[in-house]
């Protein structure tokens, strides 16, 4: 690795990403990486930008993009990675779901691996809210089973990964919606073959603000994503 970006898709999180950020720094700064914090904010009309712009905007180490045509977790993402300019990418929330303590280990890993998975589903994973623990649990053991695939999490949306192992990827079928994008990348990384190791991460519950995820309207979006995808894979047009 020569330059790490991590990408940091933003709405209304102006409370949480100055601890990010802060967090973030103080995790990255001992290793004497070259790096990035792309922050990708959607127009937020809670100020996050400005929150960014004020605070971080003499520090080198922190890009801000804000989008004002566009709206969306999974194509702030691809915005982000698009215009990083690591070769490594690492990619989380920004509620402070994601640890980044995590991030040094997850990018080590991908000397040996091809894309480093957060999991919660792995030995010494886990959640804080146990609700949402068990029926993500219950999701990912569905998608194992209608995919045939071994990866224990598909939803985390934690991951490091090679800049341009993303960037060869079909990026129009796989970034769009929400946090399902997370779902069609691993599926076309796995029938690449590409090694995928998943490391254990613990989800602590979101310190400021409140959770953009609406657990049923989500279920619906993610399951006709699955299934969408299943009908695509079995015609051959995903690859």
């Amino acid at each position: 690795m020569t330059k790490l970006s991590v990408i940091l898709p933003t709405y209304n999180e102006r409370e949480n990403i100055p601890e990010l950020i802060d967090a973030l720094h103080a995790t990255l700064s001992p290793w004497n990486w070259e790096y990035e914090l792309v922050v990708v904010d959607d127009n937020s009309p809670d100020g996050t930008a400005g929150v960014v712009r004020s605070r971080y905007g003499d520090d080198p180490h922190v890009a801000l993009l804000v989008r004002t045509d566009g709206r969306g977790l999974a194509t702030a993402i691809r915005y982000g990675i698009e215009r990083a300019t690591g070769d490594t990418v690492v990619c989380m929330d920004t509620d402070f779901n994601h640890d980044p303590a995590m991030i040094p280990q997850m990018v080590k890993f991908l000397e040996f691996y091809d894309l480093v998975i957060g999991s919660r589903f792995v030995m010494r994973g886990g959640m804080e809210d146990r609700f949402r623990q068990f029926s993500s649990g219950v999701y990912n053991f569905g998608i194992r089973l209608l995919f045939r695939t071994p990866v224990h999490e598909n939803l985390s949306g934690f991951f490091a990964m090679s800049r341009e192992k993303i960037l060869s990827m079909p990026l129009d079928d796989i970034f769009y919606g929400y946090g399902d994008y997370f779902i069609r990348l691993i599926m076309v990384s796995w029938r690449r073959d590409y090694n995928i190791l998943e490391v254990p991460v613990f989800y602590r519950l979101r310190m400021h603000g409140h959770s953009k995820t609406q657990f049923v309207s989500t279920l619906i979006q993610y399951t006709r994503a699955l299934f969408s995808l299943w009908i695509k894979l079995w015609q051959g047009r995903m690859k």
